[in-house]
């Protein structure tokens, strides 16, 4: 077999074994911890809209100045915005902190399961 043949051969099968994987792709959303109601809502849909899509979403809270004395305000606010999109997706990494910031994986739940 010549050396032509077997690089056609190999790069058809990473080809075709490509065809079927899926690109994951994370989303981000971000918040503060004194956020009004209404920009909650929209947010939480924005959420609700990527995850039905089958992305991920990183949800991050920034905490500026005073703010940052008071993480519990931001996990409270993660912890909420889990458990108002549950039926959508499933926390994958829990709510930590990272110096002035705070962030939280969700990802979308899983179809076949049904």
């Amino acid at each position: 077999m010549d050396y032509g043949k077997f690089k056609y051969e190999a790069a058809q099968k990473a080809r075709e074994s490509r065809k079927n994987q899926q690109q994951t792709v994370v989303k981000e959303q971000k918040l503060r911890p004194k956020i009004d109601s209404h920009d909650y809502e929209t947010k939480k849909s924005n959420v609700i809209r990527f995850l039905e899509k089958g992305s991920k979403v990183k949800v991050t809270i920034m905490f500026r100045g005073r703010e940052q004395a008071r993480p519990e305000l931001g996990y409270r606010l993660l912890e909420r915005l889990a458990n108002d999109v549950a039926e959508y997706g499933v926390v994958e990494t829990r709510a930590k902190q990272d110096g002035r910031n705070m962030t939280m994986v969700i990802g979308p739940l899983r179809k076949g399961k049904n």
